[in-house]
């Protein structure tokens, strides 16, 4: 059928689908959104590949997608959230509703649940697809000045910010971010935006290099020996590689007393990490999981023209050509954000 709506389903590790969906039926705080892109994320590769993403385990077929914006075709019946024709950026948690033993302002690390996440059975569906119905506290209405494909990048903006807000104000400090992937990059951008004073970035990649310096880093290492580590010095450092060869470098790089936010997720089980020299440096070593309410400031920032971000998109591709470009996404080399589109602004 021509007007069919479709989704990408991961059904199994290297089972990556195009299915026929039904037309979402909204309930009355939901809205109706017409999906335009959709940002291939790690966590939807890990699907992909291996059928699990950390600890959230795949146990039957779901819809993958979290980083997505489209334009809200039927606005909610009960009269909340955006009208009928905005564009919208989502944020795609559901805070947990039983009680949990953390600050009110921290809900990204009570539980609830995320779209595309096989955190929980029955799993949570993504937002993939052609269309679908979400609940207007998920969806933000973006300024016309915001152009819909950058916007597409919102969500993993919005995880660097609240790295960056891990750490505090970073106005004229030096700051070294170890891995340029899209989170990384978009970290060197929020630490441009937010004022700091000298950015290092790291990779194995020349690619992601070249991008991290249109971003704003002011110095770039491939590979950096001991030598290179030792000089570089850091006062903050973002770990946004998720491995523990990465955070080794942000903890032999970061300044005596400095503050390391790591980022990247490392696999699970135990890993080989330096405490004893992170301890006789004073270090800081703070978790950073998600974000919480950092996507309107985001939002804001790119808004007013603060937040550079378009150099990260690096492919744009046809629904239709799903698994091509998780294949494209899984290469650093030749990719950094890979966009899904579904649809166009109406």
């Amino acid at each position: 059928m021509a007007n069919a709506l479709h989704a990408v389903v991961i059904h199994e590790a290297g089972d990556l689908r195009i299915d026929a969906i039904p037309e979402p039926v909204p309930a009355s705080d939901e809205a109706v959104i017409d999906v335009v892109y959709g940002g291939i994320c790690g966590s939807d590769l890990h699907y992909w590949q291996h059928g699990a993403a950390g600890q959230s385990i795949l146990r039957s077929p779901m819809v993958l997608g979290h980083e997505v914006v489209g334009v809200v075709r039927r606005a909610a019946a009960d009269g909340s959230g955006p009208w009928e024709g905005a564009k919208v950026a989502v944020h795609p948690a559901t805070p947990a509703t039983e009680y949990v033993r953390h600050p009110a302002d921290r809900p990204n690390i009570a539980g609830g649940g995320y779209l595309g996440s096989a955190a929980r059975f029955p799993h949570r569906d993504g937002a993939f697809a052609h269309r679908v119905a979400l609940p207007t506290r998920m969806l933000r209405a973006l300024p016309d000045t915001v152009d819909l494909q950058q916007a597409a990048l919102i969500e993993p903006a919005s995880v660097a910010w609240h790295a960056v807000n891990r750490i505090g104000d970073v106005t004229d400090l030096a700051a070294l971010v170890v891995g340029c992937g899209p989170i990384g990059l978009l970290t060197i951008a929020v630490l441009r935006a937010r004022g700091a004073r000298h950015i290092t970035a790291v990779d194995l990649h020349d690619r992601p290099l070249r991008i991290a310096q249109e971003l704003g880093a002011d110095s770039i290492l491939k590979q950096p020996d001991d030598a290179d580590i030792a000089a570089i010095d850091a006062d903050v450092v973002v770990e946004s590689s998720g491995s523990h060869r990465g955070l080794d470098t942000a903890i032999r790089a970061v300044t005596r007393g400095g503050v390391v936010a790591m980022v990247g997720l490392l696999p699970s089980g135990p890993q080989p990490v330096q405490i004893a020299l992170a301890i006789a440096k004073e270090l800081d070593l703070l978790g950073s999981f998600r974000f919480n309410d950092e996507i309107d400031e985001v939002i804001e920032a790119l808004a007013a023209g603060r937040l550079k971000i378009a150099p990260v998109i690096s492919h744009v591709e046809s629904w239709k050509s799903a698994e091509t470009a998780f294949a494209i996404a899984a290469d650093p080399t030749q990719s950094s954000k890979v966009l899904l589109k579904f649809g166009r602004v109406r």
